[in-house]
């Protein structure tokens, strides 16, 4: 099977993966999109299907109502892993848990998509959605590992046997065993034995497909055993204060009077890192537009842009505006930012988290031709190219996608970056500055396309500074380059 491929701009678009999460999970990339009661979900309206290949609804029953469900009335997350190590999961919450798993591996949607249909589909405690969420992550984190515990051949199989991947994931943690049905053929002997074997194979136990570990180890050598390691962790959620708004101690303050718990986070200034499963885009601090969730490392990103009152800013692959909306508030609402994109619904939502949060500077423009760029040379003080990658970084939040392999696209994406670079570099002006950023940890997608920029550009540009945030850092991984435009 091939899973979904996350939104990605053509070849002929120039533009990045801003593919958002939009559930309340740890899952996030750059940004996140809140979520929309109306949405719709690949045009469909049940997503789970039975044995003949057809859609099924997840049909309530009375007993899923929160007074008759023991485990919805459940404190924290330790309880409900308590509870569950006891009893198992609940007949409720496995249908929950399969159809969300049948969406990814049957229907071939996105994980993030499933979790934002399902869980406003189906209504429950943030702290139990967020357990929830937080099992399935690590069933996709680890899918080659339950693969071989399951005897399937490859995670891929999982489309025809959806119910083992439950199965192992509770004979994994030593849980309760729920029903296996449909599979008479399945081989339990031994169960134990292969998951002893597969803890103790690093690519298993690391939630590694094989073609990540051979291009990571031929980009990044010896150091790619700590960043793998690192990529197979848990994720953690951030958000960034809202300057035009409030101060992060302010924000810290409103949030703990709302139940959400967070922390500071040192050398990330306007960061706050979530330790409580909260339903942040609920809270009415969000609503207010006091902070917007995104990652402490793509948050240094907008911190190494610089960007001052009264300049003339581009970021010119803008998406949904999470790095665009940072701008705006280091720029304290003075001067201009121009959002470009070639989505126009992106656009839109741009324009609609901007309104929230107060930036009024910000002018968003739909790039519809080549000609909308040329008109735009030599007119920026900065330019953010925050271009298309291949998301290495920012894999463990997104732990589906790993299991396609992308260096089937990885040449295109590094001719597309070149490409990008080259032509979007001229809205700099002449004692500007260009910032090129990936969230990418390879190589050959970051400083060695510098190098090879540099190379073609000789007397035009020069290298300020560059930076590399890994994986291992506890942040996602991205690389960043300040390029100084001279003639």
């Amino acid at each position: 099977m091939t899973f979904e491929k996350k939104d990605s701009r053509k070849q002929s678009a120039h533009y990045k993966n801003k593919n958002k999460p939009v559930a309340h999970s740890n899952n996030q990339k750059d940004n996140q999109t809140e979520f929309k009661k109306d949405r719709k979900f690949s045009g469909k309206k049940d997503f789970s299907r039975n044995s003949d290949n057809k859609r099924t609804a997840f049909k309530p029953r009375n007993s899923d109502k929160f007074k008759f469900r023991e485990e919805s009335r459940l404190a924290d997350t330790q309880a409900h892993t308590e509870h569950v190590k006891r009893k198992g999961f609940s007949e409720f919450q496995l249908r929950l848990v399969t159809s969300i798993l049948e969406d990814v591996l049957v229907m071939h949607n996105s994980l993030d998509r499933a979790y934002a249909f399902w869980f406003n589909k189906v209504k429950i405690d943030p702290v139990e959605q967020g357990f929830l969420i937080k099992q399935i992550n690590f069933m996709f984190s680890r899918l080659s590992l339950f693969a071989f515990v399951s005897n399937l051949k490859r995670p891929s199989d999982f489309e025809r046997h959806v119910g083992r991947l439950t199965f192992a994931y509770c004979a994994y943690k030593d849980w309760p065993l729920p029903e296996l049905e449909g599979e008479e053929g399945f081989d339990r002997r031994g169960l134990k034995k292969r998951i002893a074997e597969a803890k103790d194979d690093p690519l298993y136990n690391d939630g590694c497909p094989l073609w990540l570990q051979e291009l990571g180890y031929s980009e990044l050598k010896s150091k790619w055993d700590e960043e793998r390691k690192a990529l197979g962790g848990e994720s953690h959620r951030f958000i960034r204060t809202n300057t035009i708004k409030g101060t992060r101690d302010e924000l810290a303050h409103k949030l703990s009077d709302e139940g959400v718990v967070t922390k500071s986070v040192g050398g990330v200034p306007l960061a706050l890192e979530v330790t409580s499963n909260s339903a942040l885009f609920r809270t009415k601090a969000f609503k207010e537009g006091l902070f917007e969730q995104q990652d402490a490392g793509s948050q240094l990103i907008g911190q190494f842009v610089d960007a001052k009152s009264g300049e003339r800013v581009i970021d010119a692959c803008a998406g949904s505006g999470g790095k665009t909306l940072q701008l705006a508030a280091s720029m304290e609402g003075k001067g201009v930012i121009i959002a470009m994109d070639t989505e126009a619904w992106k656009l839109e939502d741009l324009k609609k988290r901007a309104k929230r949060a107060g930036a009024f500077n910000i002018e968003p423009r739909l790039i519809d031709s080549t000609k909308v760029i040329k008109r735009m040379v030599e007119s920026a003080d900065k330019v953010l190219i925050d271009a298309p990658c291949s998301g290495t970084g920012v894999i463990r939040r997104m732990p589906d996608s790993k299991w396609r392999d992308g260096r089937e696209h990885l040449k295109e994406l590094r001719d597309v970056q070149a490409d990008i670079l080259e032509r979007y570099s001229k809205m700099a002006k002449v004692g500007g500055y260009v910032i090129y950023s990936t969230c990418s940890i390879m190589p050959s997608e970051n400083e060695k396309q510098i190098e090879k920029f540099l190379e073609n550009n000789q007397g035009k540009f020069e290298l300020v500074e560059d930076k590399h945030i890994m994986p291992s850092s506890g942040f996602d991984g991205f690389y960043m380059a300040k390029l100084k435009r001279i003639g």
